[in-house]
């Protein structure tokens, strides 16, 4: 399957995060789009350098920026169970506006095209690194990393979409 691309809508799909009241929820993708303006970015791995010391850490310094421009959702994906998201969102005390979540099982990740095979290093099926701007359902800016890089996919190159 391509990957998703500007001018694609992107798919429903179901993924799970821990509510306010520690309570286990799963949630529709489109539930959480529809009619908005979005990012969905998606890191590799919970808990590894670059996802945990760069990419997560660029859009919470950016959300409040990314709200004054008219960003409702900043969603952040993984191939995790929510357990790992929970924990791995409880390292980011400041964070107010970034949702963690999982995608267990990377049916999502593969709805979108953005599997990334990391098998040879115990990882198994993952999700490739990337950031898409979503208004309405609609990918307005997609940012797509190869391999293990991070140049495109950063909160910095979704504000210069906005």
């Amino acid at each position: 399957m391509a990957p998703i691309a500007v001018g694609d809508a992107i798919p429903d799909g179901t993924l799970a995060y821990f509510d306010e009241q520690d309570q286990l929820q799963q949630v529709s993708v489109h539930s959480l789009a529809a009619g908005k303006k979005a990012v969905l970015f998606a890191v590799p791995g919970a808990f590894t350098p670059t996802c945990s010391l760069k990419h997560v850490p660029g859009f919470i310094e950016n959300a409040e920026l990314l709200k004054s421009k008219g960003v409702d959702e900043i969603l952040c994906l993984s191939v995790n169970d929510p357990f790992v998201m929970k924990a791995w969102a409880k390292t980011y005390p400041e964070n107010k506006h970034v949702k963690f979540l999982a995608d267990g099982s990377a049916k999502y990740t593969h709805a979108l095209g953005l599997e990334l095979d990391l098998s040879e290093k115990g990882l198994g099926t993952r999700s490739r690194r990337f950031a898409l701007l979503v208004e309405d359902l609609k990918v307005k800016a997609a940012n797509i990393e190869s391999g293990g890089e991070f140049t495109v996919s950063g909160a910095d190159e979704i504000l210069k979409a906005l």
